[in-house]
Order: structure tokens, then C-alpha cells, then sequence
């Protein structure tokens, strides 16, 4: 208790000593920046996700995986239960499949954050990795998907003193990952400031059964995560300095830095498409609105586009942008079949055409 007491008195004396660089700093990142309107057309809301879509991905028969009940501090959130549900895309009625959790877990304090898919080349085998917040801890569950009866086999929890702020997750095998680790401290108190201090401190781990390590590091509050469709790269977004990064994979695992990509905004998620390599965000034009929360002036959303991401002229789009009166806070966009399908931190799915 006493050591408590003088990390809340020393963070409060910090506070005092340094607030005119916090707002200053907190300006600069935090992209207090109106939206423009940029719809789609034919927009359609998920039944029965509107507390919470926050991460997707979409298998190539355009089968959409979606987290939902995330309960993160600082962002409004409801009393559901998290939760994973499927999407198949090709069905024009959109319906939404809660997918059957087994009795051996524990579903009362299963808390979805990132997402993601690996399907085992040699049987074809889905393999679904959610990083899972358990009173607000991190590790993450790693899970088989069963299409027969729409259900999830769960095959292993990891936990290590590496993942301690798990954000987002790509899967790389069968139980093998890159992971974002969106905060440097461990102690709440000192996880809280450095949202207003902003430090390039936060990371990037690699896990497998025989070697965790971090990869990358030097970010401002590291959070989505993908890979290249060749497997040769990793992009991480790095949401408070309004770029993605594109990282090089070596045959060791590790990552060598190539390139940033400025976006204009504060990009959370990022899925890449198959066939085109092109990278899609759900991002935020302004998160002061998301971490002061008013229902009279809600947060508003965007989605950004990036192709030819290697070239030496990459080109960022504007693919869609609302004021928060549809969606409010995306987190996560992806397309399929001439849909996008955006997510949200806390409100509900959206599936608009892109034609």
C-alpha cells in the first residue's frame, strides 16, 4: 500500500511539473481533427453487434471472423460478454453467427482484443489466436475453429512476461505470432500517464513454442498488426505518430525496419488484402473524442487505404469517413466481394458497398 501511495504521489507531481509539455505533446498526436464526410453507398448495420466490433478478419471464402465485448480502460464499454461471432459475407442477409465457446473456458472474464487467422496448409485447419484480457491482464487463447457446428476448440492459453500489453496479433503458424505490446509500463497508474506523455517506448514480440523476443521496438503506442500476403513483411501501425511501418522478416524471426508510411490519421487495425497486398485501417480522426467520450459529440470514423505499400510513391486513401452519426470510433476495415465491413471499438459492425 505504501508504495502505491508514493508512485500516485509522484505521478501527481510529475503531472504538475511537466502539464504544459503533456498538452503540447497530447495536441500534437491526438489529431483534433473534424471529419469531412466521405460515405459509402448502401451501408447496412450488423444485427446484434452494437456493443463492439473491434477487430475482424476475413477467411478467402469471405467468411468474417469478429470479436466483440472488448472492455479497455479509458474507452466506454458495456456489460456484455465477450464474444466471437462469424460473418459469411456471401449470405445478403449479413447474419451474424455467435460461435459455440467450450464448457472448459472461462467465458465470464473472456475479454477480445486482436484477432487472427491461420489456416494450416497440410489439412487446411483454422487456427483462430484472440488476445484476451482477463481482469485486464494479456495473454492470449489460441483456438480451433470447427465449421461443422459452428464452434471454437480451445487449445492452449500463453502467457509471458513479454506479452504484458498485448494490443493485436498476427499468427505466423500454427502456434507462432507477432504480437504489439500498446504500453511500456505494467502498473496502471503509470500506463495511464503515458497516454497523455506519449513515449516511443512500446514494442513488438515474437512468441513461438521454443523462442519469445522482442523484434521491434521505439513506438508510439505500437497497435495493429498484419503480415504481407508473401509472408515477407510486417506492418505495424504506431497510432499516436499517424504512421505504419513496414518491417522486413528474417529468416531468424526477427525485424528490420524499411520504411514509414504517413496516413493522416490515428489508425488502430490493419488487415491486408490477398490478392492485392493492399493495406485497409479503421482509424481515428480524432481521439481526444474517443478518451473523452460524449454521446452529444460523438467520435468520429475513417477508413484508410494504402496500396503499393513497397513502392517508392505508395498511395494513401480516404475510402470512407462519417462524423460519428453512423459509426462511431473504427477500429478495423476490410474488403470482400465489393464489400468493406468496418468495425468499431464500441459501437456496431457496418457493411457498406464499394461501388
Amino acid at each position: 500500500m505504501g508504495q502505491l501511495v508514493f508512485i500516485s504521489i509522484a505521478v501527481a507531481v510529475v503531472a504538475v511539473l511537466i502539464g504544459e509539455r503533456i498538452i503540447n505533446i497530447s495536441k500534437r498526436y491526438l489529431a483534433f481533427r473534424e471529419v469531412t464526410l466521405n460515405h459509402l453507398p448502401n451501408c447496412v448495420a450488423l444485427k446484434n453487434l452494437d456493443h463492439g466490433t473491434e477487430d475482424l478478419t476475413i477467411l478467402g471464402h469471405g467468411l468474417a471472423f469478429i470479436s466483440t465485448g472488448l472492455k479497455y480502460p479509458g474507452v466506454p464499454s458495456g456489460d456484455v460478454p465477450g464474444k466471437i461471432y462469424t460473418v459469411d459475407l456471401n449470405d445478403p442477409l449479413l447474419r451474424p453467427v455467435e460461435l459455440r465457446m467450450p464448457r472448459n473456458f472461462d467465458l465470464e472474464s473472456f475479454n477480445p482484443h486482436g484477432i487472427s487467422i491461420y489456416i494450416d496448409p497440410s489439412d487446411d485447419a483454422v487456427f483462430l489466436f484472440v488476445v484476451n484480457h482477463p481482469q485486464h491482464k494479456s495473454q492470449v487463447e489460441l483456438f480451433k475453429y470447427v465449421e461443422e457446428n459452428r464452434s471454437l476448440i480451445h487449445l492452449k492459453t500463453i502467457k509471458h512476461e513479454l506479452l504484458h500489453s498485448v494490443n493485436d496479433i498476427v499468427a505466423v503458424g500454427p502456434e507462432s505470432f507477432y504480437a504489439t505490446n500498446d504500453h511500456y509500463f505494467t502498473n496502471e497508474i503509470l500506463k495511464s500517464l503515458e497516454i497523455y506523455l506519449l513515449p516511443p517506448w512500446t514494442n513488438v514480440v515474437y512468441y513461438s513454442p521454443k523462442e519469445v523476443k522482442v523484434v521491434s521496438d521505439g513506438y508510439t503506442f505500437a497497435n495493429g498488426i498484419n503480415v504481407s500476403p508473401d509472408q515477407k513483411y510486417i506492418y505495424v501501425a504506431a497510432i499516436f505518430d499517424h504512421h505504419v511501418h513496414v518491417l522486413e522478416r528474417k529468416e531468424d524471426n526477427s525485424l528490420v525496419p524499411v520504411k514509414s508510411v504517413a496516413v493522416g490519421s490515428l489508425c488502430d487495425n490493419i488487415e491486408v488484402e490477398p490478392e492485392t497486398g493492399d493495406l485497409w485501417m479503421g482509424c481515428h480522426p480524432n481521439a481526444r473524442k474517443i478518451f473523452l467520450f460524449d454521446p452529444k459529440d460523438p467520435p468520429g470514423s475513417e477508413v484508410i487505404r494504402i496500396q503499393n505499400i513497397h513502392s517508392d510513391h505508395p498511395v494513401v486513401t480516404q475510402v470512407y469517413a462519417d462524423d460519428g452519426q453512423v459509426i462511431m470510433g473504427s477500429s478495423v476495415a476490410a474488403p470482400y466481394g465489393g464489400k468493406l465491413l468496418i468495425g468499431s471499438v464500441f459501437h456496431k459492425g457496418l457493411c457498406c458497398d464499394l461501388k
